[in-house]
């Protein structure tokens, strides 16, 4: 890269520069060469100008392209995150079968009906769809319009009118509201929570006049903030009232309505042939429910035709990985698709110097601000010179320009020179955890090993069932396993396995009886459960709120040293270790003291965890407690430290009954001064002649085992450092145990 390459720097200019120059974004017959995510950037830079749906062959895809979709349009226009997610709304297919009694998930049909929403309204400028999703008939626009309801501080109208609105748009009443699809009502005070937005709505009234609108907190139910409008989208794109002639348009009437927006089709072989094949499935499914003497409503009375369809793709425009045609219009963009390296950051080096010698602009884009800071300095320990894109005017001529974004892979554009890398490209962590992961059902069966076809268990919306076992059922374009519980009255429940996160085992001493589809009884039991948790945080926070008042450390962000710790870890991360492991770093570089809890079975790696929070605080200088509650558990613990600290300079010692008042006292001296970095004991590190130079974490193994006493002396240590309890429970996750504190227990 040369300092000509551009006169400006930015990722902005940079790849407005590349679009202009290479036409990325102006319509055509067809637009040859480009990867997914070249594709997305030419989708990004056609909505500067107008608003356009773009075509995916699959979910899988629309998912991917969304996102990628909002990078680039944020950095075209310095959109925030908020703007970028409203500007491009995926449209996903249901994934279900109508003919086998399976209604699609809430997330699905709320995402679809936001979209239809934004399209029928102009709300949006870009719309991801999958060939799929444009089959099911629906709604027609203007009915879907009248439906929704745009609320302002001074507007007439009652909470009951307002409650039936919000039930009638698909909502669902639930007191305390604090999940999307949710909406309660109490006197004057009405809330509710929209789908895709960030934080519930609360409307407070006198009389029928709203007097005022907050968003708010879903956790503590406190207000957050007031706001001068709130929006009422219905949450489902086919509505139960209405005329019969109001449901049958289609997609193409919302692009109607939209203004026909510009329609870019991602490889169109592949999205006919997606969308041909589940039509096909659909109609061998209905002639599979005639078979069963189900009544049912013909495919045709549900779903569109592909060949109603094809009109509108085949004059889209066309972006094709493959240049498989030219002339009569089409066009062919280099475009090559970035060098992946697994981890191996030599030989990214060398191809970033053979880029720079060839005088390419090179742009990191980093998943995180501690991604894009390690990395700019690993770049330093092999000279290559790197600098953050917001200072790349400043930047030295040839460093690599580290942006901060979600790009799911990199590209070339050589007639452009400029090079992207995403972090997926380079350090592989993406792809080794899909390698790795099992399948939803393997994995159900692994954590699950010993449920057995007539178990209770539990699901977190319908209540107590049992298992009848695991079943392949044909959905879209492929079968897939859905797990059969069976409720009161023999009502059958079919969880995708996608969705077993939402299912656990009931480990009840008492058998109780089942839940009935639809009924009250779990309700009133998650309510009850709910307040009882609101009483315990309560508590809990007025117990920490002194600690709040005390600053405590802000540890530093992650050094190229710890990225060397952390690589030495010869086991793949799980993602319950990966997702701890980032919410613990972010409460250690916060100023205020941390408090969590780190729950899972025994074997399922929190140790892992508590040596690289460990390891983070030695690099601060801070010095570290292990407290366990046996002998036996703390020399586990002093030989696991021990052999995986062994490349770094720092100090583990233990002290319990086993040594000698000699060794205790020569090892407690030196910790007084400074010299242990880390101490590993029992209950005899809670002993008043225990002093630490600097302590900076706390971590305690199963806390449970501690008496009254101890955890009182456990928190006058942890007064004013981080600290985490682990504990062995019925997950791997992490709790922040209260809002103002930091240590750290493991059960």
């Amino acid at each position: 890269m040369t300092s000509s390459t551009s006169t400006s720097l930015t990722l902005r200019a940079l790849l407005k520069s590349a679009a202009g120059r290479l036409e990325l974004g102006v319509p055509g017959r067809a637009v040859m060469g480009l990867n997914a995510p070249a594709k997305a950037l030419f989708a990004a830079a056609a909505v500067v100008r107008d608003r356009a749906v773009l075509v995916a062959p699959t979910d899988v895809d629309v998912e991917r392209m969304t996102s990628d979709c909002r990078f680039f349009l944020t950095a075209l226009e310095g959109l925030s995150d908020a703007e970028a997610e409203a500007a491009v709304l995926p449209f996903p297919s249901h994934e279900i079968d109508p003919y086998r009694g399976l209604a699609p998930h809430f997330d699905v049909a709320s995402a679809r009906a936001r979209a239809l929403h934004a399209l029928a309204t102009g709300a949006t400028r870009l719309v991801v769809s999958s060939a799929a999703a444009w089959l099911p008939r629906l709604t027609r626009p203007e009915r879907l319009k009248r439906a929704a309801l745009s609320l302002r501080p001074g507007q007439d109208i009652s909470p009951v009118d307002l409650s039936d609105l919000l039930a009638e748009a698909g909502y669902t009443r639930q007191d305390p509201t604090d999940e999307p699809g949710e909406f309660s009502a109490r006197g004057g005070v009405v809330d509710f929570y929209p789908a895709g937005a960030r934080q519930p709505i609360r409307l407070e009234f006198v009389g029928d006049t709203i007097e005022s609108i907050r968003t708010y907190d879903p956790s503590t139910q406190r207000s957050t903030g007031g706001v001068d409008q709130a929006h009422i989208v219905p949450l489902q794109e086919l509505l139960a009232d209405g005329a019969v002639a109001d449901r049958g348009a289609t997609l193409l009437d919302y692009l109607a309505a939209a203004g026909r927006p510009l329609v870019l089709v991602s490889e169109a072989d592949e999205v006919r042939a997606s969308a041909v094949k589940v039509r096909e499935q659909i109609d061998a499914s209905y002639a599979d429910a005639l078979r069963r003497n189900d009544r049912a409503a013909e495919p045709a009375a549900l779903f569109v035709s592909w060949d109603d369809i094809t009109p509108v793709i085949d004059a889209g425009t066309a972006l094709q990985t493959l240049a498989l045609e030219s002339g009569d219009g089409a066009r062919h963009v280099a475009c090559q698709p970035a060098m992946e390296f697994a981890g191996r950051v030599p030989d990214w080096v060398a191809e970033l110097r053979h880029a720079r010698d060839a005088g390419d602009t090179v742009v990191f884009v980093a998943h995180s601000a501690g991604r894009a800071e390690r990395t700019i300095e690993l770049l330093a320990d092999y000279d290559v010179p790197a600098a953050p894109i917001e200072r790349g005017e400043d930047a030295h001529a040839g460093s690599v320009l580290v942006a901060v974004g979600h790009l799911s892979k990199g590209f070339r554009l050589p007639e452009a020179a400029l090079q992207l890398w995403a972090e997926t490209d380079v350090f592989d962590e993406e792809r080794r955890t899909h390698e790795r992961r099992r399948s939803a059902a393997r994995t159900f069966l692994s954590d699950f090993r010993d449920l057995k076809v007539g178990d209770l268990v539990v699901h977190v919306d319908h209540g107590i069932g049992v298992f009848v076992g695991l079943r392949r059922i044909d959905v879209g374009l492929e079968p897939q396993e859905f797990m059969e519980l069976r409720y009161a009255a023999d009502d059958k429940l079919f969880v995708p396995v996608e969705r077993l996160d939402l299912v656990q085992k009931y480990t009840g001493a008492t058998r109780p009886a089942l839940d009935r589809l639809g009924g009250t009884t779990w309700e009133k039991a998650k309510t009850r459960v709910k307040k009882a948790m609101r009483d315990m945080a309560e508590e809990l926070l007025k117990l920490y709120a002194a600690r709040k008042a005390v600053p405590g450390h802000a540890f530093s962000a992650d050094t190229h040293w710890q990225q060397e710790f952390e690589d030495a870890f010869e086991w793949e991360l799980t993602p319950d270790q990966r997702a701890a492991i980032v919410d613990i770093k972010r409460d250690m570089e916060s100023p205020t003291p941390m408090d969590r809890l780190l729950c899972g079975d025994v074997g399922y790696g929190k140790t892992e965890v508590a040596m690289r929070a460990a390891f983070k605080a030695v690099m601060d200088g801070k010095q570290v407690a292990v407290l366990a509650p046996t002998t036996v558990l703390a020399f586990q613990h002093l030989k696991t430290l021990r052999d995986r600290f062994a490349a770094f300079p720092v100090r583990v010692e233990m002290v319990s009954r086993f040594r000698s008042r000699a060794e205790q006292k020569a090892i407690l001296e030196d910790l007084g001064a400074g010299k242990v970095e880390i101490i590993v004991g029992t209950h005899r590190l809670l002993s008043k002649d225990v002093q630490f130079r600097d302590l900076g974490l706390l971590v305690v193994d199963e806390e449970q085992r501690f008496g009254v006493a101890h955890k009182e002396k456990i928190k006058q240590l942890t007064w004013d450092s981080s600290s985490w309890t682990r504990s062995s429970g019925s997950a791997s996750r992490t709790r922040r145990r209260s809002s103002s504190s930091a240590n750290a227990s493991m059960c």
